[in-house]
């Protein structure tokens, strides 16, 4: 499968082994110091039960191309429902506040859209997470609908 590679980063799908790695709490050498994240081993945790998660338009580590270490990831839970599939990220603390999780938000979304069927890619948000809302925003999302204490945002 192919990467998609932003300004500053390359969005590359999971191997098996790294999910393998990531769920035993094996570190790899091209890991940042503080990934996987809690979001990450949860993600891995899940590929047995969600193997399209594995594919093209699934779930990907976020590299950044400057150092080639892995800062997060990415992904789209697929299959879509109705021409609609749900996106997630999470960036490593210590790579979070440069714009990284909207970069990789925008340039996975805007792949996403352009898989058959598929004509919106959406997030769901906490209000109670300020920093998500904004890189939904940045990445050029908009607010399609508010209920209680969670917003939801679309791209297409």
């Amino acid at each position: 499968m192919s990467s998609l590679k932003t300004e500053r980063l390359e969005l590359r799908s999971w191997t098996s082994g790294e999910a393998t790695a990531v769920v035993d709490g094996t570190r790899q050498p091209k890991w940042a110091a503080d990934f996987p994240a809690e979001g990450d081993q949860v993600i891995a945790g899940l590929f047995g039960e969600h193997p399209a998660w594995l594919g093209e338009y699934g779930h990907r580590l976020v590299i950044e191309r400057g150092t080639g270490e892995v800062v997060g990831s990415i992904g789209l839970f697929w299959p879509p429902a109705d021409g609609r599939v749900e996106i997630g990220y999470g960036i490593v603390p210590s790579r979070q506040g440069r714009g990284y999780a909207a970069e990789a938000a925008r340039a996975l979304a805007e792949f996403a859209v352009t898989a058959p069927d598929v004509h919106t890619v959406f997030a769901g948000v906490e209000l109670s997470n300020p920093a998500s809302v904004r890189v939904l925003e940045k990445a050029g999302f908009r607010l399609v609908h508010t209920e209680q204490d969670v917003v939801t945002y679309e791209l297409g």
